[in-house]
């Protein structure tokens, strides 16, 4: 079993005090944790791979959330912007990823405490210890971190931190295709007949899908928006048609149970029964997608199902199939993951989506995000691995304990809590908007 140091963190030389904390992504909860860190008088330095800040939101700002505007905003980051006069949007109004950004992100990205600390178009290729890979112990931890980065001109530094908080996100990173989870052979042949989640079917992208067969993959609420998307695209274009394909018998995932927490979450489960029910969208279950390759002008996709092996042709497939954390760039820092969701292990069992929905992760710490490597957490989207059932807000009081426990205040950071009602809190596919996520 491995020890873990929960001493607070104390700098062991002047040279450490001076140095920042390393923030790795500038969506809502990296910028969240910029905003407690302004607050408790620490420095840091942001790294964002996009040309602005929540890159990876504007890519699918067009979808409306689940949650409204009074479950989207970390409350650091609003008495930050309210010093400067800004209001919290219609509390009781859900926005879309475009408006969260041009409203809320965007203008925290730009004050000056954080703009000034605020590094785009900047890629994290690894993050290490300076001089000492993952294998060496002694006086490890009074060794700095040292951060690589690559610029947008090509050009490769590292920067020193006192301690790194990775809120990359799961964006950039899909699932397989493939059920196997490895990349679907032949996908270099297929590639740019495949979308990622959450395309503007009816906008920025609908040259792509319009008056052509598309096959969205996946069984969750990314899914079902693309699905209703495209419907109302096949109303506009003719030729336009729409298939669904799961690996399982259903998408449980897709419910109008009256159940549901969220209102805006049943309505789209029963806007896409309704669909299937008027033969809007055909529904190929049970398929098991082992190989992509091309046929002339179309895609086909084979795989098995029930028990026989199967082909599916369509023209454009849309990878709904979920997110996976990037770990690469850790190979260096010492992890400890749950073996299934690749989720820190003491977060794993809260978050378990075999027994956890949305509304019943309970909130959570540095403690539950710490790993063997002192003072480098995951924290958002990221730090559920692959985990589907991630709430914005609790990554808010997730980034809230870990700048506590990085000023000395334990006590602080050992309180945790999420005051928010039953409705409006959760989120299912990536975290801070699109398909499945309302906070």
């Amino acid at each position: 079993m491995t020890l873990l140091d929960l001493t607070p963190h104390v700098a062991t030389n002047d040279r450490s005090t001076k140095l920042p904390v390393a923030i790795i992504g500038a969506g809502p909860v990296g910028l969240a944790a910029a905003a407690h860190l302004v607050e408790r008088g620490i420095d840091f330095v942001i790294f964002e791979v996009g040309d602005s800040a929540a890159a990876s939101v504007r890519q699918w700002g067009h979808t409306r959330l689940f949650s409204p505007w009074k479950h989207l905003v970390d409350p650091a980051a609003s008495r930050l912007l309210e010093q400067h006069g800004w209001q919290l949007p219609d509390p009781e109004r859900a926005p879309t990823g475009t408006e969260l950004v041009e409203k809320y992100v965007a203008p925290l990205a730009d004050l000056e405490p954080i703009s000034t600390r605020l590094r785009t178009g900047v890629e994290v290729l690894g993050v290490t210890r300076e001089g000492m890979d993952r294998t060496r112990t002694r006086a490890r931890f009074a060794a700095a971190f040292a951060v690589r980065i690559r610029t947008t001109d090509g050009d490769v530094e590292e920067v020193a931190a006192r301690a790194v908080i990775d809120a990359s996100g799961t964006y950039r990173s899909p699932n397989s295709l493939a059920s196997g989870g490895l990349e679907l052979l032949g996908m270099t042949d297929i590639a740019d007949r495949v979308a990622p989640a959450l395309p503007d079917v009816r906008g920025r992208d609908r040259a792509l899908f319009a008056g052509r067969h598309t096959t969205v993959v996946g069984a969750g609420h990314s899914a079902a928006n693309t699905l209703l998307g495209l419907v109302e695209l096949a109303r506009q274009e003719p030729g336009t048609t729409v298939t669904w394909l799961i690996r399982n018998a259903q998408a449980v995932r897709v419910s109008s149970s009256a159940d549901d927490e969220l209102a805006d979450r049943a309505r789209l489960g029963s806007r896409v029964d309704q669909a299937v029910a008027a033969g809007l969208i055909t529904v190929v279950d049970g398929f098991e997608i082992i190989r992509g390759r091309r046929a002339d002008d179309a895609v086909e996709l084979v795989g098995h199902r029930r028990g026989e092996v199967v082909v599916h042709a369509t023209d454009v497939v849309v990878n709904a199939t979920g997110f996976r954390p990037d770990l690469d760039m850790l190979r260096e820092i010492r992890l400890e993951l749950d073996d299934i969701v690749e989720a820190p292990k003491r977060l794993a069992p809260l978050i378990d989506p075999n027994v956890h929905s949305c509304g019943t992760v309970e909130p959570h710490g540095f403690r539950e995000l710490t790993h063997p490597e002192k003072d480098f957490f995951i924290v958002g989207m990221k730090s559920y691995g692959r985990a589907p059932t991630f709430l914005l807000a609790t990554g808010y009081e997730q980034v809230r304990s870990v700048a506590a426990w990085l000023a000395g205040d334990v006590a602080s950071a050992s309180h945790v809590e999420l005051v928010l009602p039953a409705t409006g809190v959760c989120s299912t596919d990536l975290g801070t908007g699109g398909g499945g996520c309302c906070s």
